[in-house]
């Protein structure tokens, strides 16, 4: 039995015509009847019956169709599979992320490489800038969204959004008449040295609302900062992008338009990187942020 037997069984169980199978198959009608005739003696069943004015499946007809269908499924993702390890696209993709960035995209992302792409691994990595370029720069990683600037001449980068800055205080704060007396407050951030540019960018935003944040707690993710203020242990001054993601925590977000210091969101790659993946992964991120 082979291949070709199978072929033109399904064509003829879905035609149930001779002639109009074989025009489908490219072929001629005794060719066709003699391909049928061998599959059935090999089989030792009859699969269809037929006279001169029709033809139908058998039981046994109904039954191979069924399981033969389920086979040639298979074997189409067996050739699928195939076809992609030997042009690399399985294995894995490494992606890093600063934790201000929305999840809820990172998830559709992953949907949809899952959908092309079912044989590669994703990895996510939630990390700074600078630990991202230095990965990105090492080869360790194949993809980041960073937090502007690139120091690394080795990486390409490409504008994803920008973002500005917002104060973060619990429902039950009581919010001064002027912004200069929250200096006297618990403050909530990053350490200097985990995301020196994002902690410069936030005292400048600080310095311009007319106060100096004075640092009780630090932490290395915007979660874990929004989570303390939720609890009462301080305020912060945050992206304003994470407001929508965290509506659900006790927090007021306090927008001040007059304040226009931004940072640019930056999709960033090696520029040496040949993984097959990179180029589709890329455009569905640009497509996904650049559509907020």
């Amino acid at each position: 039995m082979e291949l070709r037997h199978l072929r033109y069984f399904l064509t003829l169980a879905e035609e149930l015509h001779f002639g109009n199978a074989a025009k489908r198959l490219f072929i001629s009608q005794p060719p066709l009847s003699r391909q049928i005739k061998e599959l059935e003696e090999e089989l030792g069943a009859i699969l269809f019956f037929r006279d001169n004015k029709r033809v139908e499946l058998t039981e046994a007809g109904k039954f191979f169709r069924k399981e033969t269908e389920m086979l040639m499924k298979k074997l189409a993702s067996v050739q699928q599979q195939t076809y992609q390890i030997h042009h690399s696209l399985a294995g894995e993709i490494k992606i890093g992320y600063i934790s201000s960035v929305d999840k809820s995209k990172l998830g559709l992302l992953i949907q949809k490489l899952q959908k092309l792409y079912p044989y590669v691994q994703t990895k996510l990595f939630e990390l700074s800038t600078i630990r991202q370029i230095e990965a990105l720069d090492n080869g360790k990683m194949d993809i980041g969204i960073i937090r502007s600037p690139s120091s690394s001449p080795h990486l390409a980068t490409e504008q994803l959004y920008k973002d500005g800055f917002c104060l973060a205080v619990p429902n039950a704060f009581d919010l001064p008449a002027t912004f200069s007396t929250l200096a006297k407050e618990p403050f909530i951030s990053y350490h200097a040295k985990y995301a020196p540019v994002y902690h410069n960018e936030m005292l400048a935003y600080c310095a311009q609302m007319g106060f100096m944040p004075t640092l009780h707690h630090e932490c290395n993710n915007i979660s874990s900062i929004l989570e303390l203020v939720h609890l009462n242990a301080g305020i912060t001054v945050v992206p304003q992008s994470v407001q929508y993601q965290y509506s659900h925590l006790a927090i007021r977000f306090i927008n001040v338009d007059k304040i226009a210091i931004k940072t640019d969101i930056l999709l960033a790659y090696a520029k040496e990187n040949e993984h097959p993946v990179l180029p589709i992964m890329r455009q569905f991120i640009l497509d996904l942020f650049k559509k907020s």
